[in-house]
């Protein structure tokens, strides 16, 4: 398995405040070394890799991760706890979950 995650570099060069917030939260929980690879979508250069990577895949978010496997197509996550829950194997808790599916989707609302 090869894990890719795809930062965005904001225009003062620093990380996106999500992009700062995952990789954080990786070396937390003692996971970067599993990503082995980092591509940065950087605003000062629209040209730069991770804009062509999130292209290619469609994607508009960041960060996100693509997973590679052996004998299958990649998979992307655009959600980092279901990367974490589904790839890495770790527990996320069910409100993390809801959280970032909502601020991913502002039209969505609890009933």
């Amino acid at each position: 398995m090869n894990i890719t995650l795809v930062q965005k570099i904001k225009q003062n060069g620093q990380p996106c405040a999500k992009s700062a917030r995952v990789l954080s939260e990786l070396d937390k929980l003692g996971l970067r070394s599993k990503i082995d690879r980092i591509i940065t979508a950087d605003e000062r250069n629209p040209h730069s890799e991770g804009y062509a990577v999130a292209a290619q895949y469609d994607v508009d978010t960041a960060p996100f991760f693509i997973v590679d496997q052996p004998g299958g197509p990649p998979r992307l996550y655009t959600a980092y706890q279901r990367f974490l829950k589904e790839v890495l194997h770790q527990q996320t808790s069910e409100e993390a979950e809801i959280s970032e599916i909502m601020a991913q989707n502002s039209d969505l609302d609890f009933i």
